[in-house]
């Protein structure tokens, strides 16, 4: 009867770790999944990514030159993440000083995330001094829509009037849209609003918009215009591997327990240098193979 037993556990531990692989890149943070094309452990996910995300104390944070941000969600269908900045405005408050992020990436990140079209920045209180005067500024979303003109209908506004000195009515707020990067500094902005509408249905009432930075990613695996021709996630995660990239080169892999591939698992060659994969499948298969002996 203890020798059955012993082989009963010791098939489910074989049935754990060969599905390990296919979710050992597969994370929770909160109650938010991150899956390809991002991931939290090195080595997970797609290249581009990489050193974006962080799980700090359940909460999803993103981090790029201009600032952290909180990942409010992740909408792996339409590709696209929703992002809070601590100190945006929204309808209710009006935050001025130049503390805010608005957003940066890093050029070579730069064709990979972007401010969705959907999304629109409204300036606030930018200096004519600066070079902001040519920077396509218009008052975007008129009739209600997201934009100045709707803006304006927030109470946050009643606060901050009158305006301070140095700023005329042009700059009070000014809307854009269709950007890859809003840099306050350069801009010399006290602040920021952004907001954003993919519903059929635009809202009129700038209390009901949504208020947060959509961003869209974007990256193309396998195909001859791929990022990495070879190498396609889905054909990887069909075969019950975990989507990854290389150390030296980035291109993609299929992570495949201690042999992995740069196709599928069913393909998986010799043993490649991934330590931390290799570290927890052989720590779980140390505590199983004890725990049995001793049975």
């Amino acid at each position: 009867m203890a020798m059955s037993s012993c082989i009963f556990f010791f098939f489910l531990f074989s049935l754990a770790v060969g599905d390990s692989y296919s979710s050992i890149c597969r994370s929770v943070c909160g109650n938010l999944t991150v899956a390809y094309p991002f991931g939290l452990r090195p080595g997970c996910g797609h290249r581009a990514f990489r050193d974006l995300l962080y799980c700090i104390n359940d909460v999803l944070m993103l981090h790029i030159p201009s600032g952290s941000y909180r990942v409010l969600d992740i909408d792996y269908p339409y590709d696209a993440l929703v992002l809070h900045d601590p100190h945006i405005s929204d309808c209710g408050s009006i935050v001025l000083g130049g503390r805010a992020n608005g957003f940066v990436v890093e050029p070579w990140r730069a064709d990979y995330l972007t401010p969705s079209p959907d999304n629109v920045f409204m300036l606030i209180a930018c200096s004519t001094r600066s070079s902001s005067s040519s920077r396509n500024c218009s008052r975007v979303g008129g009739g209600g829509m997201v934009g100045c003109a709707g803006y304006y209908g927030c109470p946050a506004w009643d606060i901050i009037r009158p305006k301070s000195s140095g700023y005329d009515d042009g700059s009070e707020c000014c809307a854009v849209s269709n950007v890859k990067s809003v840099n306050l500094t350069e801009l010399d902005c006290q602040g920021y609003s952004s907001a954003y509408s993919v519903a059929p249905v635009r809202e009129r009432r700038p209390e009901n918009w949504s208020y947060g930075i959509l961003v869209k990613y974007y990256y193309r695996s396998g195909g001859s215009d791929g990022d990495d021709p070879f190498f396609s996630c889905p054909a990887c995660e069909a075969t019950g591997g975990s989507c990854g990239y290389q150390a030296a080169g980035g291109n993609g892999v299929c992570l495949c327990g201690s042999r992995n591939s740069t196709s599928d698992c069913d393909s998986a060659g010799s043993p490649q240098e991934f330590p931390l994969l290799k570290l927890t499948s052989r720590n779980k298969l140390k505590t199983q193979l004890v725990f049995l002996s001793r049975s």
